[in-house]
């Protein structure tokens, strides 16, 4: 689907991927540069919005294993399901062709979704591990774009500086959001899925049963 082979070899191209790596470069790129841009250089990760790339920043060891616990959970519970789980690798393509994210976990149960080479564009759940540097992104613009794609159901921002989990989730015509923590039981309704917040930060800094075992 994509042209995703073109290496970046000139001057000018090393420089504007050193500006975009600093947060410098806002110029706006094709879907298929974009991917180009990821394609050449694969020790980082990018994120697409509103024509813009953007370099993703590295996580913490908390951020790393919520993300691991989010998909591990998500994955036990719809093995058996005909739905697909994701991890941060893919991503979500949005329709109109200036977005492309790749959130920490995503779920598709749709037909369209199975076989895809690169990208998925039909998810009907996606989870964001919130980190400091990204915080205001997500729970901003990221937002408002996964609430913009017609098959999500359900969103989920998980802090890793609090226990807080914040499930967005799509009524007939409009949005809902509350707050899970420590002690909560969470049920994504869309795909049938629930466990308790403490598994999500599972052998985390926040696991005193963990870090208190010898």
């Amino acid at each position: 689907m994509y042209e995703i082979g073109v290496l970046i070899d000139s001057e000018q191209e090393k420089e504007k991927l050193m500006a975009i790596q600093h947060g410098e470069q806002k110029e706006r790129i094709s879907l298929e540069e974009f991917f180009a841009l990821v394609e050449s250089d694969p020790e980082h990760r990018y994120e697409y919005i509103d024509g813009c790339p953007y370099m993703m920043t590295g996580g913490t060891p908390d951020h790393s294993i919520i993300g691991a616990n989010m998909n591990r959970i998500l994955g036990e519970q719809l093995r058996k399901r005909p739905c697909i789980v994701y991890n941060s690798d893919v991503y979500i393509e949005l329709s109109d062709k200036t977005n492309c994210l790749c959130p920490d976990a995503s779920v598709s149960c749709d037909r369209r979704d199975r076989h895809a080479v690169k990208v998925i564009h039909y998810p009907c759940v996606v989870a964001e591990v919130l980190s400091s540097a990204t915080k205001a992104r997500d729970r901003g613009i990221k937002s408002e774009l996964y609430q913009n794609i017609p098959t999500v159901q359900e969103i989920l921002f998980i802090d890793t500086q609090v226990i807080r989990i914040q499930l967005y989730r799509r009524e007939t015509d409009y949005w809902t959001m509350r707050n899970f923590t420590q002690g909560d039981t969470l049920e994504l309704t869309s795909v049938g899925v629930h466990f308790p917040v403490a598994e999500v930060y599972e052998k985390t800094t926040f696991d005193n049963t963990f870090t208190d075992e010898e």
